[in-house]
């Protein structure tokens, strides 16, 4: 029981120290509690005091500054009232000023005014004398005219048809003249433009000459390879002449053969064959086939080639794979020694720079210029001239109608109807008459010369004749005492349609007519 009681005590003892230590704590808290408050509220005096000085201060500053603005916008509003009493004194003075303008411009008004009355009542007085004096005119004219149908022995209406009748002879002769004027200018213009046009066309492309190529000779290493073409009983040379249809021709000449054909693509083809064959030393029959084969596709191709590099060179678009393969075949196809593909790109290029000048379709003009004369690849298998053929190749692989008709029209075959038919006539001529661009044989030169001369022999009063400048210039000599002057210029009118009706040339042909007197006295 005593270990319980001491248990029990301490817990008396252990509840009673607890008891006096929250007294304690309690004691202590509030103590610091109103310590706090204390400080707070001095804290707060002061800041109280400060901050009344502070407002008072600020107050003070604020009066200071609220005296100083009063007194600058009293002084802004007393500057302001100045300025505008004196803007309106000047108001007052500038209407003051115009009124009195105003006054001396009625005073003006009304005096003009009356001015105006008074020279209307004159003109009223003048009108009333001028309509007298008219009146009396009136019946002096006619008193007059009375008079003059009396004497002349005609009426008014009569003399008036004579004078109208005597100035429309009259109006007629001067426009007439002035017509006549009008179209030597435009003329004499016109040919100065062409020439300007057809100049500069011509200086701006330049090609060169080129020379016909109607057969073609293969040189041989020796004149024993004669004998191995033709072959044991000629099967060689006939093998050559059925794969290629070309004719070879083997004569005295040493060391050559010649290949001869209306088609100058077969004859390419032929020339090709023959060289390699040469260059192969394997001549027979299967081999001849084989590669007149190979030569032919790959000509074809090299046609193709050739065609497009022409169509890219003009830069026209559209142009159907047929027509690029026929263009090609041109390559190998001349007249007159000129090559005709190399013609058709002159033509294209002149019809191009010609166009340009005109203002017409440049494109177009190219493409006629390049296509007028496709009917040449192909002529030879054909039957008609080239320019319809070529116009109906082009029509089936749809070109344009004006393409067509200007390729057809380019002969005068048929009648021109457009500025393009005209021109491509032009320009074709222009690229076969260029010096250099064509060559004859002497055959049809002399016999161009002679048919000239005698066409103007055959006229009346012609004494001689002389072609000049290689067939393009004639010159005529007339009998003074039988052509006159004025016979003159017909007789070489005369002679040009002549020309022009009954010869084929390139170019044009100048008629000279020279009419001369000479007077002879032998002093003795």
């Amino acid at each position: 029981m005593s270990g319980d009681g001491q248990f029990w005590a301490m817990i008396a003892v252990s509840c009673i120290f607890g008891a006096i230590g929250i007294a304690a704590g309690i004691m202590i808290n509030s103590w610091i509690q109103k310590l706090q408050k204390d400080s707070a509220k001095k804290s707060a005096d002061k800041i109280r005091e400060d901050a009344s000085r502070e407002a008072e201060h600020i107050l003070r500053d604020a009066r200071v500054s609220a005296r100083g603005e009063i007194l600058k916008m009293r002084e802004e509003c007393e500057q302001e009232l100045k300025e505008r009493r004196k803007e309106q004194t000047n108001t007052e003075k500038r209407l003051a000023q115009r009124e009195e303008l105003l006054d001396r411009r009625a005073d003006s008004m009304d005096a003009k005014v009356k001015n105006v009355e008074k020279q209307e009542k004159e003109l009223e007085v003048l009108r009333e004398r001028v309509a007298a004096r008219e009146q009396e005119l009136a019946k002096s004219i006619s008193r007059q005219i009375d008079e003059l149908e009396r004497i002349a022995g005609m009426n008014r209406d009569e003399a008036r048809d004579i004078l109208l009748e005597k100035l429309k002879n009259e109006i007629k002769n001067e426009s007439g003249i002035v017509v006549r004027n009008q179209l030597e200018e435009a003329k004499a213009k016109s040919e100065r433009e062409a020439r300007r046009i057809l100049t500069y066309a011509i200086q701006r492309y330049a090609s060169d000459c080129t020379y016909e190529r109607t057969t073609a000779t293969i040189p041989l290493p020796n004149d024993e390879m004669k004998g191995r073409i033709i072959g044991r009983e000629g099967r060689n040379i006939r093998a050559l002449e059925a794969a290629t249809g070309v004719s070879i021709l083997i004569d005295d000449t040493p060391e050559a053969v010649v290949i001869s054909c209306f088609d100058p693509v077969r004859k390419e083809v032929a020339r090709q064959l023959m060289e390699r064959l040469i260059g192969d030393g394997r001549i027979h029959p299967t081999r001849v086939e084989e590669l007149a084969k190979k030569i032919s596709k790959e000509l074809e191709e090299e046609l193709y080639q050739v065609g497009e590099a022409a169509v890219l060179e003009t830069g026209i678009q559209g142009v159907p794979p047929q027509i690029i393969k026929l263009l090609g075949r041109l390559k190998y196809r001349y007249s007159f020694s000129q090559n005709v593909l190399q013609h058709s790109l002159e033509t294209a290029y002149f019809m191009g720079m010609i166009a340009a000048e005109l203002g017409l379709d440049e494109q177009k003009a190219k493409r006629i210029g390049l296509f007028h004369d496709l009917g040449k690849a192909i002529d030879h298998e054909i039957e008609g001239p080239h320019a319809r053929i070529g116009a109906d190749l082009l029509r089936k692989h749809n070109e344009a109608k004006d393409v067509v008709h200007a390729v057809a029209a380019h002969h005068g075959e048929i009648e021109p109807e457009s500025l393009y038919d005209i021109l491509i006539s032009a320009c074709d001529t222009l690229s076969a008459s260029r010096p250099g661009a064509r060559s004859e044989t002497t055959e049809l030169y002399l016999k161009r010369l002679e048919q000239l001369e005698t066409i103007a022999h055959e006229f009346s009063g012609v004494e001689s004749c002389f072609a000049l400048q290689a067939g393009r210039e004639i010159r005529v000599v007339v009998m003074p005492d039988k052509v006159s002057e004025g016979e003159a210029q017909m007789l070489a009118r005369d002679i040009c349609n002549r020309i022009e009706n009954e010869m084929t040339y390139p170019g044009q042909i100048k008629v000279t007519i020279i009419r001369e007197t000479r007077s002879v006295e032998y002093a003795k």
